[in-house]
């Protein structure tokens, strides 16, 4: 081959090395530089709100607010004051409720498993459905219009140490045709509270104010009976030792007896529902010869009548 073949031949080499170079190192570094320059998308961590609304919805009202009631922790009092907007929601249920008396509105409160009742409800939920109940027929609603229940959930949403509207409310008709007299049900859930009466006993003129859990749930079943039984009356009977002459024994009695309705009224029973009487030391139930029997003397029996 002549020097001038191989000449061209080495220059054509040359060539395809270059491109082949300049392909694989320059190309990969621009294309790089533009993949690096691409504007990276960040996300944004998505804020909860830190509110539950109040929401009114039944055929008919629908309201929805972002305040609500409020408790504090272990707790089955209403923070007060309400806010405007709830209190325009619970005007705009008053006014449903007249308009429509054959709705039933059931009130469910909550309360977490890490609260502590010292109510004497069955439950710190129920404690504060029936708050919530007791707080709307102050302001003009019907209590007979209401069914109250509680339940106990992991959490709920708070604001440091307050509980943000802990109920909801879920709205029915009632049915008109229904049998005023109570059904087998109700029949049995009455033999069951008269067959083991709740018993509040006194040191003076006093009751105690904390309920053991069994004092609570004969509570709830009172609540729950005359809740479904339109007609139900309770009879709160009260008693005494034999210390004193009978008369003011009988008055004594009497005084408990009218103490006990106040204290089932304050727990969510309608005190236009309970009837009193005194059997002063009539009916002891121990030996009045011992502290101990005038102790179990000194009490109120609770029965539905």
């Amino acid at each position: 081959m002549s020097k001038k073949a191989l000449y061209l031949l080495g220059i054509a080499i040359t060539i395809i090395l270059g491109t082949f170079l300049y392909l694989k190192f320059c190309c990969n570094c621009s294309e790089k530089t533009i993949t690096d320059d691409t504007p990276k998308t960040v996300s944004t961590p998505v804020v909860e709100p830190n509110f539950v609304p109040f929401v009114l919805n039944g055929s008919g009202i629908e309201y929805h607010t972002n305040d609500n009631l409020k408790f504090l922790k272990n707790s089955a009092a209403l923070i007060m004051p309400v806010g405007d907007s709830v209190l325009t929601g619970i005007a705009k249920l008053k006014t449903f409720l007249v308009s429509n008396p054959k709705q039933k509105i059931t009130i469910t409160g909550y309360a977490t498993s890490d609260e502590t009742n010292s109510t004497s409800f069955e439950n710190l939920g129920l404690a504060r459905a029936n708050e919530v109940k007791n707080y709307f027929v102050t302001e003009g609603l019907s209590e007979k219009q209401f069914i109250t229940k509680g339940e106990i959930i992991e959490k709920w949403k708070m604001s440091a140490d307050t509980l943000l509207g802990p109920a909801d409310y879920s709205f029915e008709t009632i049915d008109s045709t229904a049998a005023a007299t109570p059904n087998d049900e109700w029949s049995v859930l009455k033999d069951k509270i008269n067959a083991d009466p709740l018993i509040l006993h006194f040191n003076t003129n006093q009751s105690r104010q904390t309920l053991s859990s069994l004092e609570k749930q004969k509570v709830a079943d009172i609540i729950k009976y005359t809740e479904h039984v339109k007609d139900a009356v309770i009879l709160a009977v009260g008693h005494s030792d034999n210390v004193g002459n009978r008369d003011a024994n009988i008055a004594l009695g009497q005084k408990r007896a009218e103490f006990s309705k106040n204290y089932l009224s304050k727990n969510g029973i309608d005190q236009t529902r309970i009837e009193t009487q005194s059997k002063g030391p009539d009916e002891p139930i121990g030996d009045n010869n011992t502290s101990e029997g005038k102790a179990s003397n000194r009490r109120t029996v609770i029965t539905i009548k």
